[in-house]
């Protein structure tokens, strides 16, 4: 048998090959962001409502899929709620944000933004358990940081406006706020419904919000006359950046565990700097390989709080990955 072959089965069968499919899927979410604005003129709200819509029977086929897998339980009223709170703070609110946020920053750094968000989940936790950070876990957060700072140098001296880089850092971070919050809400509704179910339902529950909001503050008239490439990376998004990473996290989580899940997701920020260099043509500088490296680094002496969904991003676990992914 050829030896790639016999590679390639082992990796589908430890769950290898899913972890980085659904890492990749989810780090080319901000470069189809990118190439849609460039092929026409389409705002963040419309290109979201766009993904979200095309993206709703995908999450429908994930609720699907997990009711074969044993959860089919019917959902009490205050699941309904969590669920409903989970898709306001995930898909739509972190996803909106992230949107803006690509108006005016390059895929590259919007993605380093985004993954440290678990220094976000952290902090968040040490509120609310009014227990003080230990020194690890301030030093990893303190290099996470250090690695930004660097990062935008580069974006800022690329950009001749400095206020228009740190309008979009600011989009993404607050971006991250509410995915860290989605994040910490996952964790009760984990064991009840499962990493697949949740994702489906928090999915479909944010492009119902996301798709009212279009129809109340959007223009649907427009959706008739954008050029065919706005809708086709729409579909692209939809399709490999949102709905399939998250099957093939699910897939990797039940193969080889949500931690070594996690760990492979972390490719997805150095994907993303390739992707956005190879498909979309930003500079790929020293600044940005050496912030790369530093808040991977950061990342990397954290302790996650707890499994992500997947996501979901995802990446942590999935989460991890499904936002490490995703973060939206």
């Amino acid at each position: 048998m050829n030896p790639w072959h016999q590679a390639l089965r082992r990796w589908h069968t430890d769950g290898r090959l899913y972890a980085v499919l659904s890492a990749a899927g989810f780090s080319l979410k901000a470069v189809f962001v990118k190439l849609g604005y460039a092929a026409g003129p389409v705002d963040a709200l419309t290109l979201l409502a766009m993904r979200m819509a095309l993206a709703l029977p995908l999450f429908g086929w994930l609720i699907w899929l997990s009711r074969r897998e044993g959860h089919a339980e019917p959902l009490s009223r205050l699941d309904w709620l969590r669920v409903v709170l989970l898709g306001t703070f995930g898909y739509y609110l972190s996803s909106l944000f992230d949107f803006y946020g690509l108006e005016y920053i390059s895929a590259g750094l919007e993605r380093l933004i985004l993954y440290v968000y678990p220094t976000l989940v952290l902090l968040l936790h040490a509120a609310l358990t009014r227990q003080r950070p230990g020194r690890r876990v301030v030093q990893a957060m303190a290099i996470c940081y250090l690695g930004l700072g660097v990062a935008f140098v580069h974006d800022i001296s690329l950009a001749g406006h400095g206020a228009q880089v740190l309008t979009g850092a600011a989009w993404v971070f607050v971006s991250a706020v509410t995915y860290a919050l989605y994040y910490l809400g996952t964790g009760a509704m984990l064991k009840r419904l499962g990493s697949m179910r949740l994702a489906g339902l928090a999915g479909a529950v944010s492009s119902v919000l996301v798709l009212g909001h279009y129809a109340v503050a959007g223009s649907p008239a427009q959706l008739t006359v954008l050029p065919p490439a706005v809708w086709w990376n729409a579909g692209l998004m939809a399709l490999l950046s949102t709905a399939l990473p998250v099957y093939w996290m699910a897939l990797a989580i039940q193969r080889m565990g949500a931690s070594q899940a996690a760990a492979i997701g972390s490719l997805g920020p150095v994907l993303t700097l390739l992707a956005s260099w190879l498909l979309l043509g930003e500079v790929l500088s020293l600044y940005q390989i050496a912030g790369l490296a530093l808040v991977m680094f950061g990342v990397s002496r954290l302790k996650p709080a707890q499994p992500a969904p997947a996501v979901v991003p995802q990446s942590a676990a999935e989460m991890t990955s499904l936002r490490r992914s995703e973060a939206g």
